[in-house]
């Protein structure tokens, strides 16, 4: 891609709209309809709003605080901070679905993220795994799974979102890779037992 302060530019936009926030609204939205029609995009939106909302929100108020510096948390050792309230949110959303009877994709769905999100704790806890790619290649995988093969096209999207997460400098390819990989088979693969 574009050299420069261009190709920054272009970086920081696609690290930026292609967020994991951007990802699990989708995802959780589309599995919701996929499950049940127009009463689960509703389900959708609880668990966008405990996995994607709520998390951004506890973003939010610690770098207001200047307790990590952006709302791409970029420091690993702010991670391990963030991560674990990020937990308590999906958990917390677990709860929700299941004892008020969501669907029962959605709830493998949420589960899935679960899975993925104590998988890069544990990384990060050694290594600056890319958060960014693991969610977006999580969210493809459940949208493959849940709709055929036509999703998959959007692995496209995943790689140019570890282009912009390796252009701006916040990972090394590697990182970018594994997390592509480790949202891939984690997600697939809890959301398949589940579903």
């Amino acid at each position: 891609m574009q050299g420069g302060a261009g190709g920054v530019r272009v970086a920081r936009g696609i690290t930026d709209g292609l967020e994991p926030r951007t990802w699990i609204l989708g995802v959780t939205v589309l599995t919701g309809w996929h499950a049940a029609g127009a009463a689960g995009v509703g389900w959708g939106a609880f668990a966008a709003f405990f996995c994607g909302v709520v998390p951004m929100l506890w973003i939010r108020w610690g770098q207001r605080r200047g307790y990590w510096g952006d709302r791409h948390v970029r420091r690993r050792e702010d991670r391990l901070i963030v991560l674990p309230g990020v937990i308590v949110s999906v958990v917390a959303c677990i709860g929700g679905l299941v004892l008020l009877g969501g669907p029962r994709e959605v709830t493998a769905l949420v589960v899935a993220m679960l899975a993925t999100v104590v998988a890069i704790l544990a990384v990060t806890t050694r290594w600056k795994i890319s958060v960014h790619t693991a969610v977006a290649a999580g969210a493809v995988a459940v949208l493959a799974l849940a709709y055929g093969p036509g999703p998959l096209a959007a692995y496209v999207l995943v790689a140019l979102v570890g282009w912009s997460r390796v252009r701006l400098r916040d990972h090394t390819p590697a990182q970018a890779v594994a997390g592509a990989g480790l949202g891939t088979a984690v997600a697939g693969a809890v959301f398949l037992a589940l579903r």
